[in-house]
């Protein structure tokens, strides 16, 4: 498609005010703009949510949102399209290719993603994917998996790179068949974790908050699941489930503050605790260093991953034909409001899907 075969009008979705979900607007006669020599037109077609959507929508970190001098910000940071044009120093992507965007621009391709670098990624600093024409430097987007839908391919970005690194990222640990996993509860990048450990023969044992979701998650292949509602203390019973109560060779936390120390009495002696989320909240309860030195494991965190883990969790899909599991309820580019509002009440399994073509 020639830059002038862009449709004049399309719908989108900016973020007008950093006061919460209902500073997001629709927008219905959004426009290209110039593409310049580095940029790439994307239509898209579906976008997934994480727990930084929201956080973005609430203002994120003071001094990391400037819509004074980025007014009309679009929103979201996972996404998966089709490219329509390129600029004139691209390529590694021609029109027609399928893709899926990368958080961060700008960086080398082995080059790691800290705190610091979130503020400058898409969504953030820079354009997002609540679009249906989206324009992305050329460093924000990799090829999708040839066999998953476009809704499947939007959930890997974020959530599914993190579980990919947090499994592959550390030299020397990288998950194994017969090992075992502990994933909690039951959002992305935990569900994107049960998968990826399975498809390498681990065994996976998982916590969350509901009979249903537990049933989601044996369905998905868990072979215990515990409700940390009914066991908050949850790492000795969860570690009496491993092979001579030995523990877990990988735990995924994702609920920082609240659930560290549990994930450190679960760990086996030199297995590898991955700190990768706060949304447990804020809690006045110490974080356990010490305790990671009295089981002798390794606690690791990490933000997202690099652009080449990227590359290699899209290989790793296409050679494992591993499906990301999506929440049950699909909203259209209309409802993102709703969208976000399931996924800040954690209502969602998974990943909550916007399609953004109708």
């Amino acid at each position: 498609m020639a830059f002038d075969e862009i449709p004049q009008h399309f719908k989108q979705w900016e973020l007008s005010t950093t006061q919460g979900i209902d500073g997001l607007k629709l927008v219905e006669d959004a426009s290209i703009g110039q593409v310049g020599d580095e940029e790439v037109v994307v239509e898209m077609y579906a976008a997934s949510l994480n727990f930084l959507d929201l956080w973005v929508a609430k203002g994120g970190h003071p001094g990391m949102l400037d819509l004074d001098n980025n007014p009309g910000l679009i929103t979201g940071c996972d996404g998966a399209g089709v490219v329509k044009a390129v600029g004139s120093a691209v390529n590694y992507f021609t029109a027609g290719d399928k893709v899926v965007t990368y958080l961060i621009s700008h960086i080398a391709d082995d080059e790691k993603v800290d705190f610091t670098k979130v503020g400058a990624s898409i969504g953030i600093a820079t354009n997002g994917t609540l679009t249906q024409y989206g324009k992305f430097h050329v460093s924000n987007l990799v090829h999708a998996p040839k066999e998953l839908s476009f809704e499947q391919a939007a959930t890997l970005p974020c959530s599914a790179l993190t579980a990919y690194n947090a499994l592959f990222g550390l030299r020397g640990r990288q998950v194994e068949k017969d090992q075992w996993v502990l994933v909690q509860g039951t959002g992305g990048v935990s569900v994107a974790g049960l998968q990826i450990a399975l498809a390498v023969g681990a065994h996976v044992v998982a916590t969350t908050s509901s009979a249903e979701k537990a049933a989601k998650l044996k369905s998905l292949g868990a072979e215990s699941v515990i409700n940390y509602r009914e066991t908050p203390e949850f790492g000795l019973p969860a570690r009496e489930l491993t092979p001579n109560k030995a523990g877990f060779d990988h735990v995924l936390d994702v609920g920082g503050e609240i659930t560290i120390g549990e994930s450190v009495k679960a760990v086996k002696t030199d297995g590898v605790v991955t700190t990768i989320g706060l949304v447990g909240g804020p809690t006045e309860k110490q974080v356990p260093i010490m305790a990671a030195s009295h089981h002798s494991c390794i606690v690791r965190g990490i933000v997202a991953g690099t652009r080449q883990q990227m590359r290699e969790l899209v290989a790793f899909v296409d050679e494992v034909g591993l499906k990301p599991a999506l929440d049950d309820v699909e909203f259209g580019i209309e409802q993102v409001r709703e969208a976000y509002w399931r996924q800040e009440k954690q209502q969602h399994f998974s990943k909550v899907i916007i399609k953004l073509r109708n």
